[in-house]
């Protein structure tokens, strides 16, 4: 594709128009070098060098009723988990500090499971206002498929966004997981919306999605006016139905965060689960588009150190700051 074609597309971009499914497909396919620069150079114009670094904690970690086919936490596959109920306040409240000492600005916390009961919640919500009470970091949960009253229960103690991965298209998910739909994501999205919370929602690539797919997720993530978005690869975990998937190379990550780039101009594109698999630890994806990070361990596998992860985004030029709070 001729470089003047991606230009095109670009300067359409810049001017506020949002492009549609068949022009994410043309660019996909431009020569990556010249993908990544333009898709940087939209980043540079409508988020500047702001970086929206988060970190998270397993607050829970158990055998899950769902079937999601990549994770190691599901009870439906045989893997090897560490599991332990649902954390104290104290020990969720410590690591909440210990990461805005760093210079962590948003903090998250992830659990196990379809929902937490509502015992669990109140406990969850009562280590929230602790952390509200005693730092400035935001937070974030993912606390599965919670109903509008628990998620406005939430935001009263003090969340400010929630998470919940559509993690594949519409037409795709079934092949992902059964236990439950991809309307239901859809519905626990909206339900977090009307009880006035922010929301970050994205996907895993390498799950044997096509590229088709992966436009047609982001595409329903922008209708929904949604500006935060993880983009996990999938690391194949021993056990699960996708243990022996091959692995996404650098090359693949860059291009599929340019189109998203393309497609959400405005947003957070988050490097999220996987990241530590790549060998220059996104380095390269952070100058094709992408300007946020989960930093730190991730549920069931290790990270990147917020330390290094800091000093790779002041090489970079990248400050940190809540980006699409």
């Amino acid at each position: 594709m001729a470089v003047t074609q991606l230009e095109n597309i670009k300067n359409c971009v810049l001017q506020g128009q949002m492009i549609n499914k068949q022009e994410a497909l043309i660019i996909s396919k431009a020569p990556l070098e010249e993908l990544g620069a333009v898709a940087n150079d939209i980043r540079a114009h409508f988020c500047g060098n702001a970086f929206d670094i988060c970190t998270i904690i397993n607050g829970k970690s158990s055998r899950c009723s769902e079937d999601c086919k990549y994770c190691a936490q599901s009870s439906f596959y045989q893997t090897q988990l560490k599991e332990y109920p649902l954390l104290d306040t104290e020990t969720i409240v410590e690591q909440a500090r210990y990461n805005e000492e760093r210079g962590v600005l948003r903090y998250s916390i992830v659990t196990s499971g379809k929902r937490l009961s509502a015992i669990e919640l109140d406990q969850i919500c009562a280590s929230i206002r602790t952390i509200r009470q005693q730092t400035n970091i935001a937070v974030c949960v993912s606390l599965g498929l919670l109903n509008e009253e628990q998620f406005r229960q939430l935001k009263e103690a003090g969340v400010s966004r929630i998470h919940n991965n559509l993690e594949t298209s519409l037409s795709f998910f079934p092949n992902i997981c059964t236990t439950h739909s991809h309307a239901d994501k859809i519905a626990v999205i909206r339900a977090a919306q009307k009880a006035g919370l922010n929301v970050c929602s994205g996907g895993i690539m390498g799950l044997g999605e096509t590229v088709e797919d992966r436009i047609d997720m982001v595409m329903t993530i922008r209708a929904m006016g949604i500006r935060s978005i993880p983009v996990n690869m999938l690391n194949p975990i021993p056990g699960t139905p996708l243990a022996t998937y091959p692995q996404l190379t650098n090359e693949d990550m860059c291009r599929i965060i340019a189109v998203f780039r393309f497609l959400v101009p405005n947003a957070s594109i988050r490097l999220a689960g996987g990241r530590g698999l790549l060998p220059d630890k996104g380095r390269q994806c952070f100058l094709s588009g992408a300007n946020a990070a989960i930093s730190g361990d991730m549920l069931t596998t290790s990270g990147i150190s917020i330390e290094e992860d800091m000093k790779m985004l002041a090489e970079l030029g990248y400050k940190a700051v809540l980006w699409n709070e």
